[in-house]
């Protein structure tokens, strides 16, 4: 009886020490590294092209995102994320298919999180900041040009700690993303992106 005791005595303790190690508080001076899969939803009209006003869809798709952050205060952090080259087709009204788009977004954001310097396995954030855009791998019968974009960008996010240093993450964004579409040098109209992204990986925090 006395080893039983023992032995759940112990099993309690570790189960403690378990959980005191995985309710970590964020705090200053915190390096950490983001990565996943985003699924990235843009709006549902995305302009029109050339002055017959020809409507221009561009598809949803799903890539990597990555990213690395700082603290600056229990608080409050700056991050520096951005997702892999991701491929979008590219369909105009009346001609149908006309080929497809590299898209590659860079953010810089400033991050608060309400949570900072508690001890707790749940820590949300939420941010705003400003969003660079690159469009490259034209691949169309036509001559199209897409020019890169700047625009703000916001997101919410959430990190849960399942062990020492290692986090599940969870976020949504949305971005202000326009740009402008050229044909063999000339402005044909502009390109309405304003892509929000929902993705889930893990952070590291070190």
């Amino acid at each position: 009886m006395k080893r039983t005791n023992l032995l759940t005595v112990t099993a309690i303790a570790a189960g403690c020490a378990m959980a005191s190690q995985m309710a970590l508080a964020y705090s200053a001076g915190d390096i950490f590294v983001r990565g996943g899969i985003a699924q990235t939803d843009v709006k549902s009209n995305n302009g029109d092209l050339t002055a017959d006003n020809l409507r221009l869809d561009v598809s949803d798709e799903r890539g990597l995102y990555y990213g690395v952050g700082y603290l600056l205060t229990n608080r409050l952090g700056i991050e520096l994320s951005g997702q892999e080259n991701v491929e979008h087709d590219l369909n105009l009204e009346t001609l149908g298919d006309i080929g497809s788009v590299d898209r590659m977004p860079v953010n810089l954001l400033v991050n608060y999180y309400p949570m900072g310097g508690v001890d707790s396995r749940v820590q949300p954030y939420v941010g705003a900041g400003l969003n660079y855009t690159r469009f490259s791998g034209e691949d169309t019968p036509l001559p199209i040009d897409v020019r890169r974009s700047y625009g703000a960008i916001g997101q919410l996010g959430v990190d849960l700690a399942v062990a020492q240093g290692l986090m599940l993450n969870g976020f949504v964004s949305y971005a202000d993303v326009s740009a402008d579409v050229r044909l063999g040098g000339a402005d044909i109209g502009e390109a309405k992106i304003d892509p929000m992204s929902i993705g889930g990986g893990i952070t590291y925090r070190f």
